[in-house]
């Protein structure tokens, strides 16, 4: 029996089979962790001591027999951004390296709520602003496909530790591509939910108006499974999703005959290498013979998403991040005199390169001179942004687009912030928009690596990804036994 290949239907059916117990399960995993974490830095915490408790416990209501939900005794870790009682929560950074919260985020009560078992939180880049997890006070973590690439990020030590069977799923969070662009990179299944779906109760603020947390599994059904246990309405959530939720899983296996799948050609004619290119044109051709119909779109201009992102996303920050001054919450610089020296140096020690720059950003975008030429402009270009994507799903029932316009990059490359940021234009777009996307692996690589695509629906369509992207997968199996 290879654990490692179970998915958790399979395991939660071994658990209630008596094939292994929650303990046997959760020690299977911690041994992964401790032989692989070394070299792969997934995880900033590892809780032993937790884990084996809550399987320990989950052990006890299987043996006097109650009806438990799919999940439980099934191991996972939580982005250390996301709040545990009395569990190191950093955020990744030098200023909450010493954190403990003393509540659980709501998607934290809602898995234990489950009996799920927390192995760990995971590493991302500082508060969650990057895109390869270097900008981590913990250190970089590496892709265990190849440990001299990145694996993405902010996501990146959550889709690592699937990636790496240290943990049968993992929970990330999506601002601009968080779960979607790491997924891909380390060829996982990766959803960032509808906006409102699933609360950001207890998770700390990067973008409010955009951060969703999502699940990142190795299989599409794993997935909708997870998604089911997280989602739902949150009265301490206030823009929280107020209306019954659906079946995640219900339209698994349908197919995609006579779905409309949109494909924006010129995004795959000047954004992306051309092995991705082709590479997703195939999965087009490969979906259109299972009976889809593929619609070319033509969307607006949408150049402008990219820059109105950063600015967007930057001048919540400027907001969200005020509080970690080293008085209200954070490392307090030693190094003082006066009221200001405490804020000057507690921030200038506290928070890394990627933090600064975009808390500066931020705040010269809602400075009074610059606040209707760049923060009123970009809220106006997000609106022009979700119409354009609402108008190309009135055309289809779902698009098909790239996630990264390459691979993996090697860690270490040195590329300025803005090339950076240039790379993350495929993956802005549903989150401006509010819309679910499903990051896959295409079932092609370039260089040994993977590569991904992701399917963007409307609001609260996740069930319709679901049946496509299983679709997808489907695919990639027949890909691989050819």
């Amino acid at each position: 029996m290879d654990i490692n290949k179970m998915d958790i239907k399979q395991l939660a059916q071994g658990l209630r089979a008596k094939d292994f117990t929650a303990v046997e399960l959760c020690g299977h995993f911690l041994s992964e962790i401790e032989a692989k974490e070394p070299e792969i830095n997934a995880l900033i915490t590892v809780t032993s001591k937790v884990a084996l408790d809550e399987a320990s416990s989950c052990d006890k209501a299987l043996a006097e027999g109650q009806e438990l939900p799919i999940l439980a005794g099934i191991p996972f870790a939580l982005k250390d951004n996301i709040l545990t009682k009395g569990i190191l929560t950093s955020g990744g950074s030098k200023t909450l390296a010493n954190f403990i919260p003393p509540y659980d985020a709501t998607v934290r009560k809602k898995l234990k709520e489950q009996k799920t078992v927390l192995l760990g939180k995971t590493n991302l880049d500082e508060f969650a602003m990057g895109s390869t997890t270097e900008s981590s006070f913990y250190g970089p973590t590496k892709n265990p496909l190849d440990t001299s690439r990145a694996p993405g990020g902010s996501s990146g030590g959550s889709a690592a530790a699937v990636a790496a069977g240290e943990a049968p799923f993992a929970l990330g969070s999506d601002t601009g591509g968080s779960i979607c662009q790491p997924a891909a990179y380390c060829g996982i299944v990766g959803m960032r939910p509808s906006y409102s779906l699933v609360s950001r109760y207890g998770v700390i603020a990067m973008t409010s108006s955009m951060d969703q947390v999502g699940p990142l599994t190795r299989t599409v059904q794993d997935n909708a499974l997870v998604l089911q246990a997280i989602a739902g309405h949150d009265p301490q959530d206030s823009v929280s999703h107020n209306h019954p939720l659906p079946d995640f899983s219900a339209r698994l296996g349908r197919g995609v005959e006579g779905l409309k799948i949109g494909l924006p050609l010129d995004h795959l004619e000047t954004k992306v290498r051309p092995e991705i290119k082709n590479a997703i044109l195939k999965v087009v051709a490969n979906l259109e013979s299972q009976g889809a119909k593929i619609v070319t779109l033509r969307t607006g201009n949408l150049e402008a998403a990219l820059p109105a992102y950063y600015l967007l996303t930057s001048a919540e920050v400027s907001s969200n991040l005020g509080r970690f001054d080293g008085i209200h919450y954070g490392y307090r610089s030693k190094n003082y005199e006066t009221l200001e020296d405490i804020y000057y140096n507690s921030r200038s020690e506290g928070l890394g390169k990627e933090a600064k720059r975009r808390i500066m950003l931020g705040t010269f975008a809602l400075s009074s001179s610059f606040y209707d030429a760049f923060y009123v402009k970009a809220q106006k270009v997000r609106t022009y942004i979700a119409r354009e994507m609402a108008k190309a799903l009135e055309q289809a029932d779902l698009i098909l687009a790239p996630v990264t316009a390459d691979i993996a990059p090697k860690l270490g490359t040195t590329k300025s912030p803005v090339e950076r940021y240039k790379e993350s234009f495929s993956v802005v777009l549903a989150p401006l928009a509010g819309l679910p996307a499903l990051s896959l692996p295409s079932g092609y690589q370039v260089e040994g690596m993977p590569i991904g695509l992701q399917l963007i629906g409307s609001s609260f369509s996740e069930p319709l990804l679901y049946q496509a992207g299983e679709a997808v997968m489907a695919l990639n199996s027949e890909e691989k036994g050819s």
